[in-house]
């Protein structure tokens, strides 16, 4: 499938997670670090295989934990309901023989969190048994417990589980369509009823790259300016039948070309999309609001009935679409480089960065790749004691460093990164340099970003002289402002939780590109 749907929406999160205040005394002037747990709720078709979930773990600041075990209580659901250790997806577990009802899982790493960190760890499978019935619903617990700095933790949360009965939906097939930059066009919203019952509706999710953006707003659909996220359909699909509407779309103007856009269209019941919308939010992304161009219809049937409904093999419910970028829009990317004075023995933060001058917006994040990379070389007589995020030592004196940005850089913003610099000598105009669009020192090959409309602005200076035009003396923190020119939207580094286990190495990625587990 392609990446966006892990990348977009992270279906394990949400407002309602359960919160641990953890106070941190190296960090007293400031708000206390929050540790939460959210695990979705879920319905099950009953007869199926189940689904699998794992637990979503957050904190808002630093924080190491270790000895976290993960304990699934569905003791409300005895008979009806059994959990076991699920498929590895995100930080693998250990989980003890299950009882049927309750399930102890082992994450045997630590957790060290980036904030805000944000990762799934002990998936499971929930499955129902042959003695469950459609309409039947209860209570599963989580309890997480962890030891860590500055102390011990434990921290809750309930999901409802449900069990309902199969209905098998199957998207269309792939599309693929080809358009140039502020180009319109359509595509099919296509879905089939393959199962024997009837579907007492139907949703679709859709997760577009940016600059696929909707021509029209549906009121039964759902939006984040002009991203579709979803529409809902209350009439009945009965079995056997085809149902098909079509979507206008238009190419966003700063849509790198020529390129590709992809997205996905992830059909479920009703029901299940009450769950996913329960899982929406803290995450960072919206459901979106309602349109407000009339209805958008599959087709003039009356919708019925009670009870719940699952899909007993979602695995066929997805439909790609595929968009060919023609013509020729790139972008130049600037380099932003710093000033400061100070005296001898001073900590200095030089902000550097990179601008998109446009007129394309930049997204890498199907590839989770960087906008560009960064070589930072400081000035002389100074050295780097805490680089910016992304940032590694590329020599052991602590003068140079090769740094990676987030995925998504919009026309018209910049990205910075904070370098701190002590001052251990100063001399006159010491300059160092910022040069960006270098290749990656990745063991791939990636040369980085090679479309830049002007390489002349890729390098930019950073100066530090002394404060006051003398030589300065002295020890001590503090003094030193570094002016910068172009606005600061943030560093949208990928951001997560980083796995620390000895002897390990290599990448995982988990679910979303802002989750990185780094072993």
């Amino acid at each position: 499938m392609p990446g966006s749907v892990r990348r977009r929406w992270l279906a394990a999160l949400g407002s309602a997670a359960a919160v641990l205040t953890i106070a941190s005394p190296a960090l007293a002037d400031e708000a206390p670090a929050k540790l939460g747990i959210y695990f979705p709720d879920t319905t099950i078709a009953a007869g199926s295989d189940g689904k699998v979930g794992a637990t979503v773990i957050t904190s808002s600041k630093a924080l190491l934990l270790s000895s976290v075990t993960v304990r699934y209580d569905l003791t409300d659901l005895a008979g009806k309901v059994t959990v076991a250790k699920g498929p590895i997806a995100g930080v693998g577990s250990e989980c003890d023989p299950s009882t049927g009802t309750v399930l102890v899982c082992h994450v045997p790493y630590d957790l060290a969190f980036e904030p805000p960190g944000i990762g799934d760890i002990a998936p499971v499978r929930i499955k129902a048994t042959e003695q469950a019935k459609d309409g039947d619903t209860g209570t599963l617990k989580v309890t997480l417990t962890a030891s860590g700095y500055p102390g011990s933790y434990t921290v809750s949360h309930s999901a409802r589980i449900r069990i309902g009965a199969g209905v098998d939906l199957v998207a269309g097939p792939e599309i693929k369509r080809s358009a140039a930059p502020g180009q319109g066009f359509t595509a099919p919203l296509t879905v089939s009823n393959s199962g024997a019952a009837t579907a007492r509706g139907a949703a679709a999710v859709f997760h577009n790259d940016y600059g696929l953006n909707a021509a029209k707003h549906y009121s039964n659909c759902t939006y984040v300016g002009d991203q579709l996220r979803s529409c809902q359909f209350d009439q009945d699909l009965p079995a056997g039948a085809t149902f098909a509407a079509t979507l206008p779309y238009v190419l966003g103007a700063d849509t790198l070309a020529p390129g590709a856009k992809q997205g996905e269209i992830l059909w479920m019941t009703p029901d299940e999309f009450a769950d996913y919308q329960g899982s929406v939010g803290a995450s960072g992304e919206a459901i979106g609001t309602p349109g407000a161009d009339g209805r958008l219809s599959l087709a003039e049937v009356r919708a019925a009935s009670r009870g719940f409904q699952a899909d007993p093999d979602p695995g066929n419910n997805r439909t790609a679409l595929q968009v060919t970028v023609a013509g020729t829009n790139s972008t130049d990317l600037e380099a932003i480089g710093a000033s400061a004075t100070g005296r001898v023995g001073q900590t200095v933060t030089a902000k550097v960065g990179v601008r998109n001058n446009g007129p394309a917006t930049l997204d890498y994040v199907g590839a989770h790749g960087s906008v560009t990379y960064l070589d930072f070389d400081a000035p002389a007589g100074t050295t780097v004691v805490k680089p910016g995020p992304g940032c590694t030592p590329t020599s052991q004196d602590n003068r140079h460093f090769h740094c990676s940005f987030g995925s998504f850089l919009k026309a018209g913003d910049s990205i910075m990164l904070d370098f701190s610099l002590r001052i251990g000598q100063v001399l006159p105009n010491a300059t160092g340099l910022v040069k960006i669009n270098v290749p990656c020192r990745c063991d791939d090959g990636n040369t980085g970003f090679d479309r830049d409309t002007n390489p002349a602005n890729d390098t930019a200076k950073v100066v530090v002289n002394a404060a006051g035009g003398g030589q300065g003396g002295g020890d001590g923190e503090g003094g030193g402002t570094l002016p910068i020119t172009g606005a600061d939207t943030g560093l949208l580094a990928g951001i997560g939780i980083l796995l620390v286990a000895a002897g390990a190495g290599g990448y995982l990625l988990a679910r979303r590109r802002r989750t990185r587990f780094v072993a």
